[in-house]
């Protein structure tokens, strides 16, 4: 029999797009994740990625950056399309689909804030592999931002945003280390990363008083490559 107030307590529920954004660092020797502090119901005092619904005036990435900058003030980042999160109970009284993106930046030099006006009670960098309690399926976000993030690593030069221009071999073995969360052999590593054709080979050594100089070595292209 059909079920008419089913149906209604379905229409009833708001259809909207939100956008959220996944940004990582390497920190301390660790993989961070920038996230939010929420002031507000639903799941108020959680954490979460930053977020918020996209306008009709803007495309998926313009709301991307704009949300970005007004809860953390971060702008001029690369943003990479993630996935499309779409279940119909991620979002309490309402329907909300939402598409995320994520980056990776470095976090030196980098100042944390919002707008006054956004109801948020503070912006930190979380170790992704110890979390917070968090709102939302972010949880599940974070998973897939994660995923997708190792198997870059595995055959392009996004690491090239957590490193400094020039960097040694056991640097860049370091970063794979922090993202895959596992120590790797020095020797298959490095016969790896140099199959990949990723990298430039300097003329250029260490300048370590204490220990013998070790060559420098920097990414072909200085960007992230789209797969």
């Amino acid at each position: 029999m059909y079920n008419l107030n089913r149906t209604l307590q379905q229409q009833t529920k708001i259809n909207e797009i939100s956008v959220d954004t996944v940004i990582l660092t390497v920190q301390d020797n660790n993989l961070m994740v920038l996230l939010i502090k929420r002031g507000h119901e639903p799941f108020k005092d959680m954490w979460a990625t930053p977020g918020g619904f996209l306008r009709l005036s803007e495309n998926l990435e313009e709301s991307a950056r704009r949300i970005l900058y007004e809860r953390t003030h971060v702008e001029n980042v690369y943003l990479e399309q993630l996935y499309c999160f779409s279940n119909p109970n991620r979002y309490p009284n309402a329907r909300v689909v939402t598409v995320s993106y994520f980056a990776l930046i470095g976090s030196h030099n980098l100042e944390l804030s919002h707008d006054p006006d956004i109801d948020i009670k503070g912006v930190e960098w979380h170790p992704i592999y110890n979390l917070p309690p968090l709102a939302f399926d972010h949880e599940s976000i974070l998973n897939f931002a994660l995923k997708r993030l190792r198997e870059r690593i595995e055959y392009s030069n996004v690491a090239f945003q957590l490193l400094p221009k020039k960097f040694t071999l056991t640097e860049l073995q370091k970063v794979y280390e922090i993202i895959l969360d596992q120590e790797l052999d020095k020797r298959n590593f490095r016969k790896k990363i140099m199959s990949l054709n990723i990298l430039e080979e300097l003329d250029e050594f260490t300048k370590s008083t204490s220990k013998r100089p070790a060559r420098l070595y920097s990414f072909l292209k200085q960007e992230t490559e789209n797969p």
